[in-house]
């Protein structure tokens, strides 16, 4: 392809997308009619109309259509990767909006934020804390945490905690006196605490794996919340069995607040991952913050 095809196709998707020779013709920094020669040019190259012509708009032919939808992409592709490359002379800055759910700002992000932030003063952080599974594209956010399981084969996605699990307790004060479940199934006899999914709207179904075997469970009780603070606040005044994420019990059953049953059914999970769009190139700012919340397993001790 001709220099000057290149130098007219990039011509052609602002003319296209703004729909108005004026407004092309401002943001190229080039006269009405220069625009206009440039592209009877292209079109007669081409033996192709590409553009439709009245006194008040401008709009793409079919032809034109086509060129957009197929050649703008990549255009546009190759002007983020030249930002890219002249943002890496520049040291880290800039602001970085993320989305995440509120127990992974807590134990993940906000203690690395805390000791990365006064070490680069020219980078704000801005976290949104949502439940929901956020479109990170359509809300602009630069990346997003969630568990791995939930994040789109689109994206990178860079593991920044270990694997989690689920697991139920109870209150010794709920327990005393009834006999403690031995498989999910036995569930169904207990008070359950449940939680509402704010994304859906619907009750969770605890979910349970054992040796290969996968079982969901609906249960049921007095009590129904979509936050686990309060779910976890309910389990340990005796209301019945909450389904919790481990690293937020341990404190309470060291304390012998809590109690575990059915551990052996539940099975670890991939833990929180941070990502962000496959097509878009890490910022300077992004590629600092990715590196310092990589998680690194433990190496084993030495014996």
């Amino acid at each position: 392809m001709a220099r000057q095809d290149i130098k007219d196709l990039a011509a052609f998707l602002v003319v296209a997308r703004e729909r108005s020779f004026t407004k092309a013709a401002a943001q190229l920094g080039i006269s009405q009619s220069a625009l206009s020669h440039t592209m009877r040019g292209l079109e007669e190259r081409l033996g192709l109309r590409l553009l439709t012509r009245t006194t008040r708009s401008v709009a793409p032919t079919e032809a034109g259509e086509r060129l957009l939808r197929t050649v703008g992409p990549h255009f546009d592709e190759i002007g983020a990767e030249l930002d890219a490359l002249s943002e890496l002379r520049d040291k880290p800055s800039g602001t970085l909006r993320i989305n995440t759910s509120a127990q992974a700002a807590e134990t993940i992000l906000w203690p690395c934020l805390s000791r990365l932030l006064p070490q680069y003063p020219d980078i704000k952080v801005e976290l949104m804390l949502d439940s929901s599974l956020t479109d990170i594209v359509a809300g602009r956010f630069d990346a997003g945490v969630r568990l791995g399981e939930n994040i789109a084969k689109d994206m990178i996605a860079v593991p920044i905690g270990p694997d989690l699990r689920l697991i139920v307790v109870a209150a010794p004060s709920y327990l005393k006196g009834r006999k403690p479940p031995k498989t999910p199934h036995d569930l169904t006899q207990h008070a359950c605490i449940n939680l509402r999914q704010t994304t859906l709207g619907n009750l969770y179904a605890w979910e349970f794996e054992k040796n290969g075997r996968a079982i969901d469970v609906r249960v049921d009780g007095q009590f129904i919340c979509n936050d686990i603070t309060m779910i976890l606040r309910a389990a340990l005044d005796g209301f019945g069995l909450a389904f919790v994420m481990e690293n937020r019990a341990l404190e309470h059953i060291k304390a012998g607040r809590l109690v575990r049953v059915l551990d052996d059914w539940c099975a670890p999970f991939a833990g929180y991952h941070l990502y962000y769009p496959s097509r878009r190139q890490a910022s300077p700012a992004l590629a600092v913050l990715v590196e310092a919340l990589r998680y690194r397993k433990p190496r084993p001790a030495l014996k």
